[in-house]
């Protein structure tokens, strides 16, 4: 069996990164996918959203190097279950931004990353999905790298734009440099919600990216609630167009 790895990224913050990462994982199971969750975010939200704590398993993923059954298995603890059937997580804290500075120190090469997975390549695992900070400094384009799909959610307001200029950019030359193997999967609008702006943002990014645009996700409450409730949309409200959004979205992945 092969682990597909996804990774979820833009350079801004605040265009739903977390909240697809966490309602792509569990869409995912809901078709009998086991998925590992990994937040190399240093907010550390994937864990709250999902009603667990931050902690420091992003770290240490990132900073133990698993060339020992020792290693591998210290590693290995850090995994957790999410109480929800066929997802778990690692989880990440404030120290995530500590062990992005070590990797550049270390000046770890590109496939610093997809080179960590091996501690799960006996896990069964059908996908890896990585939650990235918005933030540049090597993290970011080590997960890209590892990935064979990325996806970049980005709201529909002009000001997000020029970032997902420069995170398309950043992909490119990965491919270009780099040999990248992997591909974009596609552009995610969120926040979209009828509005002028949002509109023509769309209709933007339509006409430069073409069948690269997945379809949007609407500006909903109830993607709001779900953070105060520690639930994802599907626990919250299954039967809303959020949840309907979502599920679509795991369809397509499941399609690559």
């Amino acid at each position: 069996m092969t682990t597909r790895i996804v990774t979820v990224s833009n350079q801004k913050g605040g265009v739903g990164k977390t909240t697809t990462s966490v309602n792509l994982a569990h869409g995912l199971t809901l078709k009998n996918k086991q998925v590992l969750l990994i937040d190399l975010d240093p907010q550390g939200q994937c864990a709250i959203e999902l009603g667990m704590d931050n902690q420091m398993g992003a770290y240490y993923f990132l900073t133990t190097q698993p060339d020992s059954p020792t290693e591998i298995t210290f590693i290995r603890q850090w995994v957790r279950d999410t109480g929800r059937d066929f997802l778990q997580l690692i989880a990440g804290n404030s120290m995530t931004s500590a062990a992005q500075m070590m990797l550049g120190v270390q000046d770890q090469p590109i496939s610093y990353i997809k080179d960590l997975l091996k501690t799960f390549t006996k896990d069964r695992l059908d996908y890896i999905i990585f939650d990235t900070s918005p933030s540049v400094g090597g993290l970011q384009e080590r997960a890209i790298w590892a990935a064979d799909l990325v996806i970049i959610p980005t709201a529909t307001e002009f000001a997000s734009l020029d970032s997902l200029a420069k995170t398309i950019t950043t992909i490119q030359t990965l491919k270009d440099k780099k040999d990248w193997k992997g591909g974009l999967l596609g552009i995610l609008p969120t926040f979209f919600d009828g509005t002028n702006e949002s509109r023509d943002s769309l209709q933007d990014l339509h006409a430069t990216f073409k069948e690269k645009v997945i379809s949007p996700i609407h500006r909903a409450t109830v993607l709001r609630e779900c953070w105060s409730e520690a639930k994802t949309i599907f626990e919250y409200a299954p039967e809303s167009r959020a949840a309907q959004e979502y599920k679509e979205l795991a369809t397509l992945v499941l399609k690559y």
